[in-house]
């Protein structure tokens, strides 16, 4: 039933999970498949619902799947006779579109510390869904938080249990460099497309010798990014929070390290 497939979609959704919605949106003529026939594609594979089996069902996934890897929807029509692609002899037409629903990018903040909180304004200020794991009730509060998903509880159970995504950042700013070689531990070998993790060259280079002693590869470590943030100065919390956020979206947005003033698309922008 479709209330079923809708129920188990949403349930994706709220692990962090992408999924491809196959909607039938017009027939001419005869077709295994009725308008507004609906079928789901999830990350792992599965597939929900039925828009009428056969050739058209099985491109349909097809498709479904390259645009789930794309995180981008995409029409289709099918031409159901001999001459068409998918040699069905039903003689009709199918028309549809693949619909992506693709997961937020969130912040994921382990700590809820002084610069936490600062990092959490500036996610607020972008549009950027935040979550807070933290091992002190008191700092992972709705009154620090107020928007936020908070988890509370031993960092390295809390993240074990976690679905955490390929559009996920982390950032690790708990209070104490074992509290954050345990975070680390926990997240390193996530799906997550940023890592970062606060402190000096010093307590990095422990934290890392640490992690390569229990088996944690140079590769994995190497992606890290630690000590965090972009070198723009400053010592508050706030200015912190501000290099941290400003390396996050370097990576999200695939920015590159240099002055808009020496791209021609930074002069043609302030010239407008």
């Amino acid at each position: 039933m479709e209330v079923d497939l809708f129920m188990k979609v949403g349930e994706e959704i709220n692990k962090n999970k992408s999924v491809a919605l196959v909607i039938i949106t017009k027939v001419d003529g005869a077709s295994p498949g009725e308008e507004g026939s609906v079928m789901a594609l999830l990350e792992d594979g599965a597939v929900l619902g039925t828009i009428g089996g056969g050739n058209l069902e099985f491109s349909a996934i097809e498709l479904a799947r390259e645009c789930l890897r794309k995180g981008e929807g995409q029409r289709f029509n099918y031409e159901l006779n001999n001459e068409g692609s998918l040699g069905m002899i039903c003689g009709g037409r199918a028309e549809g579109y693949i619909k992506v629903i693709n997961i937020e990018s969130k912040l994921i903040l382990i700590g809820g510390g002084h610069i936490a909180a600062e990092l959490y304004k500036l996610s607020s200020f972008i549009g950027m869904r935040t979550m807070v794991f933290e091992n002190r009730e008191e700092y992972g509060s709705k009154e620090r938080f107020p928007e936020a998903e908070i988890i509370i509880g031993e960092y390295e159970e809390t993240l074990r249990e976690y679905n955490i995504s390929n559009n996920s950042f982390i950032v690790i700013v708990t209070h104490g460099h074992s509290y954050d070689e345990i975070a680390l531990k926990s997240a390193i070998n996530s799906d997550a497309a940023y890592i970062g993790m606060i402190g000096s060259r010093e307590k990095t280079e422990l934290v890392m010798n640490n992690l390569k002693a229990n088996g944690i590869s140079e590769e994995k470590l190497n992606k890290v990014y630690a000590p965090i943030g972009l070198n723009i100065g400053g010592r508050s919390p706030k200015e912190i929070a501000f290099s941290i956020m400003s390396e996050v979206l370097l990576i999200k947005n695939g920015g590159s390290l240099e002055h808009m003033k020496t791209k021609n698309c930074g002069r043609d922008l302030i010239n407008k």
